[in-house]
């Protein structure tokens, strides 16, 4: 007969490595602007999930979407330039 063995020894073997790591850490650092420009266009539209979209409604989603689109533009410009040796555009 084979003993059953759960898998606690192997979850657990790697805790140490569990947590993210600095340059990890960076990474969403530098993804935050995205995360809550898309957070806010979430919620714009969550507003407007019972009801019809008023002007106003439409207008805070627009705007939403434009700050939600400026931060990605804002991210990949700002990595795209950090990528190119010598400083080059």
């Amino acid at each position: 007969m084979n003993p059953i063995v759960t898998a606690q020894d192997a979850v657990t073997a790697f805790a140490d490595f569990v947590e993210p790591t600095d340059a990890e850490l960076d990474a969403i650092e530098r993804e935050m602007p995205v995360i809550l420009a898309d957070v806010e266009l979430l919620d714009a539209h969550i507003v407007t999930l019972d009801r019809i979209p008023s002007e106003l409604d439409n207008r805070r989603i627009r705007r939403a979407r434009r700050r939600a689109l400026a931060a990605r533009v804002a991210l990949l410009n700002g990595s795209a330039g950090a990528s190119l040796p010598g400083g080059a555009a």
